[in-house]
């Protein structure tokens, strides 16, 4: 906790100053270009908009909207959307920011900016209601097209309240080399692209799954508009989305930003596919996607202040390697974001890892990942999260399944931000072990209504005695407790639950309401 708090309070963000709202000031891609302009075809357009807006954007309902951009020197810009607006000078820079009254879903809007010398950008067809960011690495930027049921999905995703913002990379993570152009636009934080599009089959197929499905949930909910903005990366380890001032503040991560490219602490996984992708270059400070800081840099930070309700993430399978500092680090960006977006501690709501092969079934290595991610919940004020061990694929680390994982997430905001009454949205947790003679008795929290394995063998119980020896245990359930057992073992010392990379079992422990228990252990033997 301490560390967290640490690293939170390390980061500064001065919102109106746009040398901090981008990392690279002014280049061409920290600026939004979806908008309709006045400036003649040959004129240098001085006047441009922070990157998140943009013609058929959503804006946070009842919340005060920062709008920020790029003027001539001194020039005074006006912005007018409804019957609100505001003037500014910019700064002798020429950045500039105002900030709008908050407003309530009414409609269409026509966002209008202008500047004194001459110019004029009209942004149409703009949204108010809730905005949510979905982040993380493959698993959320996973598309809707390839999801279980996602293309009768995408047939039917003609829905104009809904609005979504696929900020994605130029290249992918994959294992190949990249060529100079493209090494070249990621040292110049020109990595990320997008533009705020109307939900809609010719839209939703390259969205993410789990964002397109937890928005859909939200707006069948909620009656209003919903704006979905995704930064995801596939492979992307987490320190990559932290601030790197951030990480060097802290005795331990910043050990992390030495050498990255041969660092242990970050996962070998990275670094080898790192090094696949800059085969290419000859430049010794060539940056790349999975660099400590550098997705905060060239992507966060030009989101950052632009009001959201929210974030969701799914993240975690880039960081089994260094397992042992991912709470802080998940807990570090949380608290870097929370600073940087200024809106308050957000709801914060994300996905467990889901149980995968690694190499080895039997392994514990994502189990400790998937423990550590649990451990996470109780650093980070205001977050939850959505267990999928009974989701995952033994030789697939991208489990097709999404609806139930974007349905979990929805469930912790529909409950927890939106005050939803009367069901069930958190998982069972291990709370305590009593042994009995030769029997272990277990208690849950979040079980009210009792256990249930839904009539299906549970085979991924372990116990073990003084000897530290685990062997496959017996299951009987009996409201909020379930009791383990096996001949072997005449006193049990040690529980544990499909606590491996892969449990393979015939079902799971549940609550009633269909929630799986997370993996667990009642030890601490071996790592």
């Amino acid at each position: 906790m301490t560390r967290y708090l640490k690293i939170g309070g390390m980061v500064l963000i001065l919102w109106f100053t746009a040398k901090v709202c981008y990392s690279a000031p002014f280049a061409g891609n920290s600026f939004s270009e979806n908008v309709k302009s006045t400036a003649g075809t040959g004129a240098a357009k001085k006047l441009i908009l922070g990157k998140p807006f943009m013609s058929h954007m959503v804006l946070q309902q009842k919340q005060p909207i920062p709008v920020w951009g790029a003027a001539g020197p001194d020039a005074l810009i006006t912005v007018k959307i409804g019957s609100q607006t505001r003037s500014v000078h910019a700064s002798r820079e020429g950045s500039w920011r105002v900030v709008l009254h908050p407003m309530n879903p009414d409609g269409q809007k026509t966002m209008t900016i202008s500047s004194s010398d001459g110019e004029k950008i009209i942004l149409e067809d703009i949204l108010v209601g809730e905005v949510w960011l979905c982040a993380g690495q493959s698993n959320m930027e996973f598309r809707l097209s390839q999801a279980v049921g996602g293309k009768v999905a995408v047939q039917e995703s003609n829905h104009p309240e809904i609005r979504i913002f696929n900020f994605s990379g130029i290249v992918r993570p994959d294992a190949v080399a990249w060529n100079r152009t493209e090494l070249e636009r990621i040292n110049h934080f020109e990595f990320f692209e997008g533009k705020w599009e109307r939900c809609s089959p010719a839209t939703s197929s390259g969205f993410s799954a789990i964002g397109y499905f937890f928005g859909t949930t939200l707006a069948a909910n909620r009656a209003v508009p919903v704006g979905l903005m995704e930064i995801a990366v596939g492979g992307a380890p987490v320190e990559a989305f932290v601030d790197k001032k951030s990480l060097g503040q802290d005795s331990v991560l910043k050990k992390i930003l030495v050498d990255w490219k041969h660092n242990e602490l970050v996962m070998d996984w990275c670094r080898e596919r790192a090094a696949q992708n800059l085969a290419g270059s000859e430049n010794r400070d060539q940056r790349h996607p999975f660099e400590p800081g550098y997705l905060y840099e060239a992507g966060v930070s030009q989101l950052a202040g632009f009001p959201i309700r929210g974030v969701i993430w799914y993240q975690g399978e880039s960081n089994i390697g260094n397992y042992k500092e991912y709470a802080a680090l998940q807990a570090g960006m949380v608290a870097n974001w929370r600073k940087d977006f200024g809106v308050g501690e957000f709801p914060f709501y994300f996905v467990q890892i889901a149980p995968y092969w690694y190499n080895n079934s039997k392994s514990i290595s994502s189990a400790l990942q998937r423990d550590e991610q649990l451990k996470s919940v109780a650093l980070i004020h205001n977050s939850g999260m959505a267990c999928t061990l009974d989701i995952g694929e033994e030789k697939n680390i991208h489990p097709a399944e999404k609806l139930n994982v974007a349905k979990r997430l929805a469930f912790w905001a529909l409950a927890e931000t939106y005050g939803f009454k009367g069901f069930n949205y958190k998982s069972p947790n291990y709370n305590s072990m009593v042994v009995k003679d030769t029997l272990a008795v277990l208690s849950f929290d979040n079980a009210n209504m009792g256990l249930s394995t839904f009539g299906k063998e549970v085979n991924c119980f372990e116990v073990a005695g003084s000897d530290s020896i685990f062997y496959p245990a017996k299951l009987a359930i009996k409201a909020k407790q379930a009791t383990v057992w096996s001949p072997k073992v005449k006193v049990p010392v040690a529980v544990r639950y499909g606590f491996c990379n892969f449990p393979v079992t015939a079902g799971y422990l549940y609550n009633t309401a269909g929630l799986p228990v997370p993996s667990f252990r009642t030890d601490n033997w071996g790592k």
